[in-house]
């Protein structure tokens, strides 16, 4: 065994990044305070190829060196776009036609091994304290909860995305 070296990997550059189709989920990050973790999203949604990332709030926006370092560049490959509110991406998302959900623990949410990823969806990622905020929750049609079984009650947000992100991925592969 040996590890593939990166032409082997055979990646797109940002240029043919741009030019690709994506998948039709967009990523909404409500009020993430860590730039660490506003950078792992756009890692990890330039590999699923996800359309877009909208920051909201106080979600720090690129180009900022603690974001870029842990996007490793994908800072630049992603669209994104900057809100003042949640909840005006909310509207802005719902006067183009996405459905949007939320990634958080409420009555009544459903498993996301039991979800079925609807095109042209969107995806609201809370803040690492407090969550999706209770006054975004009502723009949501559907609230989406990742399996958990063991002490804590939560996962760290960006894994959260991971795990998210891959599903989309696995579920939307037909639109690509």
């Amino acid at each position: 065994m040996r590890k593939l070296t990166m032409p082997e990997l055979n990646r797109l550059d940002v240029t043919e990044y741009h030019s690709v189709t994506k998948l039709p989920a967009i990523i909404v990050l409500d009020n993430i305070r860590s730039m660490e973790n506003v950078g792992s999203f756009f890692r990890t949604a330039d590999a699923f190829r996800i359309e877009a990332i909208y920051l909201c709030g106080i979600t720090a926006r690129p180009p900022h060196r603690e974001i870029h370092k842990t996007a490793l560049g994908a800072d630049e490959s992603v669209d994104w776009q900057y809100f003042p509110t949640t909840a005006e991406a909310c509207e802005h998302l719902k006067r183009n036609g996405y459905r949007i959900f939320a990634v958080e623990q409420v009555e009544g949410s459903i498993k996301l091994d039991e979800f079925q990823t609807p095109e042209k969806s969107a995806y609201i990622f809370g803040n690492e304290v407090d969550g999706v905020d209770d006054a975004v929750l009502h723009y949501c049609e559907q609230a989406v909860e990742i399996p958990q079984e063991g002490t804590k009650h939560s996962l760290n947000v960006s894994v959260s995305g991971g795990i998210v992100m891959y599903h989309l991925f696995e579920d939307l592969q037909k639109f690509l």
